[in-house]
Parts: structure tokens; C-alpha cells; sequence
């Protein structure tokens, strides 16, 4: 993310795009079915950082899932002038707790069948509840990387998944695990990763408010009507100490 006109690194270019998601809008996935397994290989100098949290603080994710949230979130989210790293800022955290909640759960879905072919406009149709989605995803997409690259996804440099994640997004990918992975990226990981960026610090990510602090947002109390106005196109002093939920409890 660029706070100029300047073109900001490859990696940050995930984040160019959070002004076109608003929430996880799951679309049918083009195969359902077992995820493959994913096996491990020997490390490499140019590996991300991974494992910055204990795998026990994980409520849904096992330790092999963890590794690769953390590697794609990492990616996804580099530490530059304007934010930590993606599990610096607790990006990974945040995934982890929707997927163990209510939304992972799929509360709020029917979820009775029958299970046909529909359109995207019919909304989210599957027997998976999102955290099962997401899982079935996350390990389709690490079994595409260790054919690919004959490494574990967690292991990969930072510039060789960032390209693999470009791939992925462009529905590049697809084919080569026989599952929509495409649309599993776009209509699931990377909106929980929006949200995770910009969520109140209370679920887990936007640790330190960080992503608010790089946009300007004041966070909490919600009445700026007057400061909208009279700071119209000019940076709201307020936004330098953002309030979250925690700040009144």
C-alpha cells in the first residue's frame, strides 16, 4: 500500500485491492473433496518468518496450518514504513478465532441441502462450513506449492510465494489441483484477511492498531460527523491515537 502515486513493492499489491472487499462472500467451490496432504522438505536461507506465536494459542488452526497462515499473511502483509509484518499484527490470530467462532461454524447458514451447481448470485452452497472451507483451500493451495516447488508452502521465500499468490488470484492455479482455488482466495482468504487488518484489535489482529494508524482512521467514539467537515481533505489529528473497543472497557 502506497500513501503516494509512487507503485509500492509487488508484495504490497494484496493490499491495493482492500477498498474492493467489504465482507466474506464464499463462493461455490469448484470441487469439494478430501484436502491432500502436505508433506515437508528441508528449510531454505530465503524462508519468511513463520511460527511468531505458539502453535497452542491456535483455537482452529493445527500447527502445519498455522505455519502456512502465517507464511501467506506475512506475504501478503510486509513489514515496510507503514505496518509490521502480517503476524507482527496479529493477522493470523484474527483467522484462526473467526474460523473457531460462530462464522466458522457456519451459524448463520442453511446448510440441509441439496448440494447443485449455482451461480455466485445464489451466495455460498456447500456442505463445508467455512472453516472446513478454508482448511480444504488452504491445504489444496500448500499441496500445489510442494508439487510445484518441492517445498512446503511455509518455507518458500517471500518473492517465490508472492508469486505463486499472483497465480492463485488470477485463477492460474486451478487446473493444477482440480479445485477452485480462485475462488477460494478471493471469496474467503483475503476477505478474512481485510477484516483482519482493519478489525477492532480485540479479535486478534490489527494488533496495536497499526492498519489504522496507516490510513488515518480515529477508530472509537463513532461521532465525527463534525470532524468529517471540517477536516474534509486534510489529516484528522485524532487519527494518530485511534481508539478501539479495549480503550473504553
Amino acid at each position: 500500500m502506497s500513501i503516494n502515486n509512487q507503485t509500492p513493492p509487488a508484495r504490497r499489491l494484496f493490499l491495493r485491492r482492500i477498498g474492493e472487499v467489504s465482507s466474506v462472500t464464499m463462493a461455490l467451490p469448484g470441487l469439494i473433496g478430501s484436502a491432500a496432504a502436505v508433506s515437508s522438505s528441508a528449510g531454505t536461507t530465503d524462508a519468511p518468518e513463520v511460527g511468531s506465536t505458539a502453535h497452542s494459542a491456535y483455537l482452529s488452526l493445527s500447527p502445519l496450518e498455522g505455519a502456512s497462515v502465517e507464511a501467506l499473511v506475512n506475504v501478503m502483509c510486509p513489514a515496510d514504513a507503514l505496518t509490521p509484518n502480517g503476524t507482527s499484527c496479529g493477522l493470523h490470530l484474527y483467522i484462526d478465532r473467526q474460523m473457531a467462532g460462530a462464522w466458522g461454524r457456519g451459524d448463520q447458514l442453511y446448510r440441509h441441502g441439496p448440494w447443485r451447481p449455482g451461480k455466485p448470485q445464489h451466495g455460498y452452497q456447500s456442505p463445508l462450513t467455512p472453516e472446513q472451507y478454508v482448511k480444504a483451500g488452504l491445504a489444496a493451495f500448500a499441496h500445489v506449492v510442494q508439487v510445484r516447488t518441492g517445498q512446503a508452502l511455509e518455507q518458500l521465500g517471500p518473492s517465490r510465494l508472492d508469486s505463486l499468490l499472483q497465480e492463485l488470484a488470477d485463477g492460474r492455479l486451478d487446473g493444477a489441483a482440480e479445485y477452485a482455488l480462485a475462488a477460494w482466495f478471493n471469496d474467503a482468504f483475503y476477505p478474512l484477511f481485510v477484516q483482519a487488518c482493519f478489525a477492532d484489535p480485540m479479535y486478534g489482529g490489527n494488533r496495536d492498531k497499526a492498519h489504522w494508524r496507516a490510513i488515518g482512521y480515529p477508530g472509537l467514539p463513532a461521532f465525527h460527523g463534525r470532524d468529517v467537515v471540517q477536516f474534509r481533505g486534510r489529516p484528522y489529528p485524532g487519527a494518530a491515537a485511534p481508539k478501539s473497543i479495549e480503550d473504553f472497557s
